[in-house]
């Protein structure tokens, strides 16, 4: 029964007799792996830098900088890093020190602890996270902030620009 689920000689089966994640076994028995991720386990040390072309799960400690930018990062409880993340999606459970870019989002659950800047459009604290940093949200469009204000009256009507130059001068 099982040997039915064998494709190229690997097992396809897990360790608890299940199919691996991400599995699917076709009508003529081949098996192909999709939306798989790739793990650093507790025990493992890496410095240096990282570069995935898939969704990756840090357990392990790391120091260097990890690139994902079509992909997720998700750094475990176990996870330490003294690192630079850039990627689509971050999720932080773990330990961060360094900076942290998501092109899509940053969640820091309540286990996360996280000392540096964060740059996303989208970002999560749980209740009970940790950050220390700055969050810059769509650095790249102008917020509120910087659109020209206007006053009803008209007369007396500044600009934020002209406002920041004033400051500059002063």
């Amino acid at each position: 029964m099982f040997d039915k689920l064998k494709s190229s000689g690997r097992d396809s089966l897990g360790s608890n007799g299940h199919l691996d994640a991400g599995a699917k076994v076709s009508k003529d028995n081949v098996v192909s792996y999709s939306g798989g991720s790739a793990m650093i386990g507790p025990g493992v040390q890496i410095e240096g830098q990282i570069v995935s072309d898939e969704n990756l799960v840090i357990e392990g400690k790391v120091s260097g900088s990890i690139t994902a930018n079509s992909n997720q990062i998700t750094v475990g409880k176990t996870g330490s890093l003294t690192a630079n993340i850039s990627a689509k999606v971050v999720h932080i459970e773990g330990t961060i020190k360094g900076d942290i870019s998501g092109s899509e989002k940053v969640v820091i659950s309540k286990t996360g602890n996280v000392l540096g800047n964060i740059q996303s459009p989208r970002v999560t604290l749980e209740d009970g996270a940790k950050f220390k940093g700055s969050i810059e949200m769509d650095p790249d469009e102008k917020t509120q902030s910087e659109l020209p204000v206007t006053s009803a009256s008209g007369s007396n009507a500044r600009s934020v620009e002209t406002v920041r130059a004033d400051k500059k001068v002063s």
